[in-house]
């Protein structure tokens, strides 16, 4: 990793920091994360707003408006640019800190087996998975990665980002926050989506099997984490679960040190992705039954991503343990998950991204999905995140005006 900066990159860089530094200081983020603190703690305000371009950032912040000169640099350059980038263009409900992280270093042993696809030339094209998981006797090849802190080279990027970011950003060591495991998907992208549903039917017990070793990966991972200071309170303005912001007076739990950070003290994140069509009574067997074994070392809990959960809430509850946040996706009923969810945790929907992908802008459409939404959900505690976009067609100004859509729908609410 080259950790050398030219005078322009450092020049770049600090006015940079500067200017999140003073974007950080308006008040109002202080009163949004109190807002934040009061939601996740199921203390309805209003429906929360937030949106994450994911892919469409090369569109809104293209490469050729980077301007450091390695990889390194240009990486801290578009977190800073991103941050202001929120500030002028996309006043959602994110929380902007006068904070940079510095990663804390790892090196992994892998699980033992990787898995191998077939991807065309187009960057968002669909992609086919080559199996690897032939046999039940593969599935034996599957073990727990060692992870170990590279201590040497932790220290040595802090320095780093110190020397660079000293008396302008606070700078935060971080290591792994807002843990998820996504073991079915794990799986079919070793066996082959086709296989996985086969098996689910043909090899029952080899799915059980490898799910097991996986979750049981896991596990190992949470334990090895824990004894080498890998893991980092998700608190504040982290991502949490599949969207969402993790703010909340509930974490680190009591007995909490204020040095070494325990799975209790985090949010933790399971997902079936891979399940979207899967029957309720084979997702509770093949998923659930193993992914709430890691879930229970969590403080809070989210589950789901882009499965959707409407007939599947009941055994959610069921199995997953001070479930907070739930992913509430554009294939789910609304109105049942609703009636379902009420104020048991965080409804947390996400609306369907094509809106700004398409060929036509319709902003008209965007608020009366909006407002149906809110009316069909008075009773939940709701967040609505944009997100999983590849593209907004090269008009960053529907991001922009989804924002300012949402938030007038919200405070409507």
């Amino acid at each position: 990793m080259d950790t050398t900066f030219s005078v322009r990159d450092r020049t770049t860089l600090s006015e940079l920091a500067q200017r999140v530094a003073e974007v950080a200081h308006d008040p109002a983020f202080k009163a949004r994360a109190d807002m934040w603190r009061k939601h996740n703690g199921l203390k309805r305000v209003r429906p929360m707003v937030l949106i994450f371009p994911e892919g469409a950032w090369r569109e809104m912040l293209p490469a050729s408006e980077m301007s450091c000169s390695t990889e390194f640099a240009r990486n801290i350059e578009r977190d800073l640019r991103i941050r202001l980038y929120y500030a002028e263009h996309l006043p959602d409900d994110n929380v902007i800190e006068d904070v940079i992280a510095s990663p804390i270093i790892t090196r992994s042993s892998g699980w033992g087996l990787e898995g191998q696809s077939t991807r065309p030339a187009e960057q968002t094209g669909a992609y086919h998975i080559e199996r690897v998981i032939r046999s039940e006797a593969d599935v034996e090849k599957l073990k727990a990665p060692e992870v170990i802190v590279d201590a040497k080279e932790t220290e040595h990027l802090f320095g780093v980002m110190s020397d660079l970011f000293g008396g302008l950003l606070r700078i935060e060591k971080r290591g792994w926050g807002n843990y998820g495991l996504a073991p079915l998907d794990h799986y079919a992208g070793l066996r082959g989506i086709d296989n996985l549903f086969l098996d689910l039917v043909d090899r029952p017990e080899m799915v059980h099997k490898a799910i097991g070793r996986i979750v049981d990966g896991h596990i190992a991972l949470v334990k090895s984490a824990e004894r080498q200071g890998l893991f980092s309170l998700s608190n504040r303005n982290h991502y949490t679960g599949s969207g969402g912001t993790g703010y909340t007076d509930e974490l680190p739990a009591p007995g909490f040190d204020g040095v070494h950070v325990r799975a209790g003290d985090m949010w933790g994140l399971g997902t079936a992705q891979i399940f979207s069509e899967v029957s309720p009574e084979m997702h509770e067997e093949f998923a659930l039954q193993h992914e709430k074994r890691v879930l229970e070392l969590f403080g809070l809990n989210c589950y789901g991503c882009c499965e959707p959960l409407h007939r599947k809430l009941d055994i959610v509850f069921r199995h997953v343990p001070r479930l907070r946040r739930v992913s509430i996706s554009p294939w789910a009923d609304v109105p049942t998950c609703a009636a379902k969810i009420g104020r048991k945790c965080v409804f947390s929907w996400k609306p369907n991204p094509a809106i700004v992908a398409g060929e036509t802008w319709e902003p008209a459409r965007v608020r009366s999905i909006l407002m149906e939404f809110c009316e069909q959900t008075r009773g939940c505690v709701v967040e609505m995140i944009l997100k999983d976009t590849h593209t907004c067609r090269n008009h960053p100004e529907r991001m922009w005006e989804w924002v300012r859509i949402a938030r007038d729908v919200a405070e409507r609410f």
